[in-house]
């Protein structure tokens, strides 16, 4: 099993208009974040993981499935493993951490969705820590 942690932000609402915030989402290991709009639905993107690197999604607009997979896990063949899966929506502010030694796929649940990913690897470290693997390797529920 994955040690994701799901950060819970508040909304608070009034007059002139809404407010998502996440107080407690210390952002102080994240060195830069990238912002990713899937053309259609239809679009699974993964499975991409990292033995290093620590990542956050939180989906801003839409909805968004995403499936997780300890990497990490020895002795495991990767067969074996199996997928954990989130649902992140505009309407629920949450951020989803993801440690170092997992796996990520993730597909738009909505047309028009938008998922921000903060890391804490600059690209090139990032590109280094790099490990793909194909769409089959795991079954997951998209």
């Amino acid at each position: 099993m994955v040690q994701t942690i799901e950060i819970e932000g508040s909304i608070f609402s009034d007059n002139r208009g809404k407010i998502k915030f996440f107080n407690s989402f210390d952002m102080a290991q994240i060195v830069r974040f990238y912002e990713i709009s899937p053309a259609s639905p239809e679009i699974i993107r993964g499975w991409q993981g990292h033995k290093i690197e620590k990542k956050w999604f939180y989906c801003h607009s839409g909805a968004f499935v995403i499936n997780i997979v300890n990497i990490a896990e020895e002795n495991i063949a990767l067969a074996e493993l199996s997928a954990e899966r989130f649902e992140l929506n505009e309407s629920m502010p949450i951020i989803l951490e993801v440690p170092a030694g997992s796996a990520s796929g993730f597909k738009a649940i909505l047309p028009g969705s938008k998922l921000m990913v903060f890391s804490n690897f600059t690209l090139e470290e990032s590109t280094k820590d790099d490990i793909r693997f194909p769409l089959e390797t795991w079954n997951a529920e998209w």
